[in-house]
């Protein structure tokens, strides 16, 4: 008697900050190689997208994945929506028409502000909120990272509750809340209401940041998908692996061999709680749906993942 073949409870993706430079017929190489369905493009110039991209080439690349089979499932921005800067409300409204120009239901950004911490916050707010009426129009939402100045989950669902539109929501880069000392279960717990695209990877230490093969590192991955799992998350679980950054790394496709042995041995047993939007034991909720008295940031920490889509000066991870 046959048995069904098993499907990943995720679907999976991976970032093309893994394959830098990389053409469409090289992606789709990369994909086939495992149960790889989507794609998270880069939007940098040199890239398969890019800002100011031609009518005919947007046609084209969204033909050309349909074709292969891929999904897009996030257009990976580097827009920095708590900038100091007149033109972040243009900038983002450029990457929503391009992202459905392109067929991605999300476009990523980043916090940012480093240079101006005073207002940041509220930077943030505003400029997420300036577009949620636009995004709404496109069906493309806004997804604001764990990264650099919002490193963690709480001060991520802090800007969003605030902001309050269902067109703003939360990428999970795992790395960064764990290692400004925030628990996986925890960050799961307060970006519930928002989640909408996670991000693996793995680190040789909190303060060491170059990539490891997935399983390989110190990142408590059973720990971030166990809590996926309660969180009844089926969204889209994607490998950022940092060759752009860090050019010595191994190559993708050993990365994606190590990402999907890692999740089919962390797959749920069939009888795994599912609690909806929050997990078990996460407490009271506000009004908005985030869990109430979120725990702090922790201690400072300096960010070191650059928000820019050039690699910086000095040993960093990227986006």
């Amino acid at each position: 008697m046959k048995h069904p073949v098993s499907r990943p409870t995720n679907p999976r993706a991976f970032s093309t900050l893994g394959c830098p430079g990389a053409d469409l017929d090289e992606v789709t190489r990369l994909a086939g190689a495992g149960p790889t369905s989507g794609v998270e493009l880069r939007c940098a110039p040199g890239q398969l997208a890019y800002p100011g991209m031609p009518d005919g080439e947007v046609d084209a690349l969204r033909t050309g994945l349909a074709a292969a089979g891929l999904h897009l499932v996030c257009l990976a921005s580097y827009v920095q929506v708590a900038a100091d800067r007149t033109d972040v409300t243009e900038n983002l409204a450029e990457h929503l028409r391009l992202a459905a120009g392109l067929g991605a239901p999300a476009v990523r950004v980043f916090g940012g502000g480093a240079d101006r911490p005073d207002g940041r916050r509220d930077r943030a707010i505003r400029a997420l909120a300036s577009v949620t009426g636009l995004a709404g129009q496109l069906g493309v939402d806004v997804l604001l990272e764990t990264h650099d100045e919002f490193l963690t989950g709480a001060q991520i669902a802090d800007v969003l509750e605030a902001v309050g539109a269902p067109e703003a929501g939360a990428v999970w880069d795992a790395v960064n809340p764990w290692r400004a000392g925030e628990a996986p279960e925890r960050t799961a717990a307060l970006l519930a209401p928002w989640l909408r695209h996670v991000q693996l990877k793995d680190v040789g230490a909190p303060t060491d940041l170059r990539p490891v093969l997935p399983g390989q590192g110190v990142l408590p991955l059973a720990d971030v998908v166990g809590h996926l799992h309660r969180l009844g998350y089926e969204g889209w679980i994607s490998l950022e692996w940092e060759r752009a950054w860090y050019p010595e790394a191994a190559p993708l496709d050993r990365a994606l061999a190590a990402f999907h042995q890692v999740l089919d041995g962390l797959e749920p047993p069939a009888d795994t709680p599912r609690t909806g939007s929050s997990p078990a034991g996460a407490g009271p909720t506000t009004a908005a749906g985030r869990p109430a008295d979120p725990t702090g940031p922790g201690d400072p920490i300096t960010p070191t993942h650059p928000s820019s889509p050039t690699r910086p000066t000095g040993p960093t991870a990227g986006p």
